[in-house]
């Protein structure tokens, strides 16, 4: 049986979600209006996206993207939208649309009266010597295991590509507890954000431009990498062969538009580079050649999550125009002014250029490029900003409570602060997606640095850690003196005290590795942890390993038992002679099960000599 609906949308990422939910508010009700989608979950890459987003506060910036995924499928299914997950569109034809619905193993097949397809786009693959073991990943399976599965596919990375996605990730693995040995980038410059490059060169981090990987070394999984430096046409420089000791490469190299479905509605497609390759052609309201199919998001050009959404509705509302007969032109207007104010700033040259090629223009300029000098008055705790690119993004301006900082009027300008209007709140520095604002107090012995911190532990008050430049190098000692912490947002603010004269030097630290004395390597159980237990009152060594299991491993406490008598004699000041030694339990040493259980048959076997007719069921 065919089932027909008035909007189809496929693809249930950030384009078609909006579409969903500017189409179903429109209409009244979302009962006509279906989402096909072949994820496990709603949300397209959302789910695992754990940074912030850039933007403004009308499209979610500094929230991170899975809650984003959560506001908006929360809203869709609020309007009534149902969402199909695990399913495919596997055709578009003339008379009915194809669904492969994997959970109950059957096709489907849908009417619909418009189409807004918002499939994405893939990743592109990088050709190289052994690129297919085990071990070499795209950077979207490395976050969906890490973000989505919570299992971390390796231990030690090597990251190629330094455009938004590497930099994220590699930032992103680091949180996971992982090696990022180094960034590589064929290019002479990178490609992503500075904000999220300088993230990652802060925990020390190395990214290698005009480098390329070579090969993955090893047999049957990654153990390895050799990149070289690359010339102005792309080719390896002999000689300059690196190793990189890895058990994972990830791979970040760019994306292509999925554009498989679009191409079988009969919709045109072009080939222009700067959107990624070939996309559909379209107009400004997201129309493809075919009347009633719309798309939007990744597959009409490679752009940002926030240009996705404002495209998504852009298509919903045209889409929903037509089948009410109403006008949506007041709505439809003002997301395009939001694109035009988006595409203002350079980052946006390349999809300027490549929209240009479909006609449809889009200005540039008029946003601020002009970084402020002033590091405010010495002496007052201030905030200083660190973002010295064109980027479009402004919650450090929406969220300053006395108005002290602006961007100049365009999302994309680059902001600047009032220090007369300051207060050192620090509101700002938990907003900052970038993790580009920090805070820093001179006082009289030393100076005070506030750093931005994502990762765990959080270090307590007074841990002695190593200060840390911008490019994550060692520069002297320093202590935390306390942390502000922000259990909404979960960016903390660390303070540091920091030697007079390197404010401006210091940008990230490194917690000192704690000096381990371990008494039973067996059970791993240090000095520190033993002394813990002790003062919480435990003074007797049966206790003691009760609690600790010290003594209760393979050795059965041969090397660590006197060590331990040794600590509480020095803990409580009583001699070892009047501790109590602890009893000495049998095995002496680590026996197998099959051990025992042979001893054990051998025996019954002997009784049962003895038993008429052999051993008795019991």
């Amino acid at each position: 049986m065919v089932r027909r609906v008035k909007a189809l949308v496929v693809g249930s990422g950030p384009a078609g979600l909006t579409g969903a939910i500017a189409i179903a508010e429109s209409l009244g009700d979302g009962k006509d209006v279906v989402i096909i989608d072949e994820g496990i979950e709603p949300g397209g890459q959302l789910p695992k996206q754990t940074h912030k987003f850039f933007g403004h506060e009308g499209f979610y910036a500094s929230v991170r993207g899975f809650e984003i995924g959560n506001l908006l499928v929360k809203k869709v299914k609020s309007l009534g939208v149902e969402i199909i997950q695990q399913a495919t569109v596997t055709g578009i034809y003339e008379d009915v649309i194809t669904v492969y619905d994997r959970v109950n193993n059957i096709v489907n097949e849908y009417l619909a009266d418009y189409l807004l397809i918002a499939t994405g786009a893939t990743e592109k693959f990088l050709a190289f010597k052994n690129n297919t073991l085990p071990g070499v990943y795209g950077a979207g399976a490395v976050q969906t295991l890490m973000n989505q599965y919570r299992v971390l596919p390796g231990q030690s990375f090597l990251i190629v590509g330094a455009g938004n996605i590497g930099l994220i990730v590699a930032y992103q693995l680091v949180q996971a507890g992982a090696k990022v040995k180094a960034i590589v980038e064929a290019s002479s410059r990178v490609g992503g954000y500075a904000v999220h490059a300088n993230k990652v060169k802060r925990l020390g981090i190395p990214i290698l431009l005009k480098h390329t990987i070579l090969e993955a070394i090893g047999n049957d999984k990654v153990q390895g990498a050799v990149v070289a430096e690359v010339d102005e046409r792309f080719k390896p420089v002999p000689g300059t062969e690196k190793e990189f000791v890895v058990d994972a490469i990830c791979l970040a190299v760019g994306l292509q538009p999925n554009v498989e479905l679009v191409a079988q509605t009969g919709a045109k497609l072009v080939y222009i580079p700067e959107l990624g390759g070939y996309v559909p052609l379209r107009n400004e309201n997201m129309r493809t050649t075919v009347h009633n199919v719309f798309v939007a998001g990744d597959l009409s050009g490679i752009e940002e999550a926030t240009t996705a959404m404002i495209e998504g509705y852009i298509a919903g509302y045209n889409i929903a125009q037509e089948l009410t007969g109403k006008s949506f032109e007041e709505k439809i207007e003002k997301m395009k002014k939001e694109l035009e104010e988006f595409r203002r700033g350079p980052f946006s040259k390349k999809v300027r250029d490549g929209l240009k090629k479909m006609g449809i223009v889009f200005p540039e300029g008029g946003y601020r490029e002009e970084q402020q000098v002033d590091k405010g008055p010495l002496g007052k705790l201030r905030a200083v900003i660190e973002c010295s690119q064109a980027i479009p993004c402004n919650p450090c301006e929406t969220s300053c409570p006395t108005g002290a900082i602006n961007v100049g009027g365009n999302i994309n300008g680059i902001p600047q602060i009032d220090y007369t209007k300051c207060i050192g709140c620090g509101v700002c520095v938990m907003k900052c997606p970038g993790l580009a604002i920090f805070m820093i107090q001179e006082k009289d012995e030393y100076s005070l640095v506030g750093i931005p911190y994502e990762l765990l532990p959080i270090p307590s008050n007074g841990t002695k850690v190593k200060l840390l430049d911008r490019e994550g190098k060692d520069v002297t000692d320093g202590e935390v003196d306390h942390v502000a912490l922000n259990n909404k947002g979960k960016t903390h603010i660390v303070f540091l005290k920091v030697p007079k004269g390197f404010e401006d030097v210091v940008r990230s630290f490194r917690i000192l590795a704690k000096s381990e004395e371990f008494i039973c390597r067996c059970e791993e159980i240090t000095k520190e942890d033993i002394e813990r237990v002790i003062d919480m009152g435990i003074t007797d060594y049966e206790e003691l390993r009760r609690v600790l299991r010290i003594g209760m491993g393979p050795c059965g406490g041969k090397t660590c038992r006197t060590l331990t008598l040794q600590i509480l004699s020095e803990k409580t000041g009583r001699p070892v002679s009047e501790i109590e030694l602890g009893a000495y339990r049998p095995p002496t040493m680590p026996t197998p099960f099959e051990a025992v259980v042979k001893s054990v048959l051998t025996e019954n076997s002997e009784v049962s000599e003895n038993i008429p007719g052999g051993v008795k069921d019991e």
